[in-house]
């Protein structure tokens, strides 16, 4: 697929959105919309079999939902996902990482977005203070069992797609 031209059509400090006019393989014409966002890093904190979650209000669909901390840089700027991780962690829950181990990539929604996360486990944990954004203050925090997190899952309780996804890159990690 070839791109013919693209047009910046919104920005903000998170994200812009362009419009691609593009050629496909056949030699016929179409248009994309690509939100493109920064990398994120996602961090599952685990002590043995607890899972360490955070709450926050979703504007877009008005609703309360539990997921594992996760976030972008300021601005747009690129950053290291393993510094990034790192700074998330601490952050939004205030819980620093003895151990800090990749363990999967995911693409957010290719069909639409640019933006891949980088997924990490977090281990060997120590409490302290969190660190959140003006934004996130209304977040809640909790530990939950990895029995209790699947409940939640198949009760559409945790219905973020990346939670999820990374939390069976952590089923597969565990398996091998």
């Amino acid at each position: 697929m070839e791109t013919l031209s693209t047009r910046q059509v919104y920005a903000n400090n998170w994200m812009t959105v362009r419009e691609d006019a593009i050629r496909r393989p056949d030699g016929s014409d179409g248009v994309y919309g690509v939100v493109d966002k920064p990398t994120y890093a996602l961090v599952i904190p685990r002590d043995g079999d607890r899972i360490h979650l955070v709450e926050q209000f979703r504007y877009p669909i008005g609703m309360r939902r539990w997921e594992f901390p996760a976030g972008t840089a300021p601005d747009r700027a690129d950053q290291d996902p393993a510094e990034l991780a790192v700074r998330e962690l601490v952050e939004e829950t205030g819980l620093r990482a003895g151990r800090m181990e990749k363990i999967g990539l995911l693409d957010v929604a290719p069909g639409m977005s640019s933006q891949r996360g980088h997924v990490y486990l977090a281990t060997e944990l120590t409490q302290g203070e969190h660190q959140r954004e003006h934004s996130e203050q209304d977040m809640r925090q909790a530990w939950f069992t990895t029995a209790r997190l699947e409940r939640m899952i198949a009760a559409g309780e945790i219905t973020d797609a990346q939670s999820i996804a990374a939390y069976f890159l952590l089923v597969l990690h565990d398996r091998r």
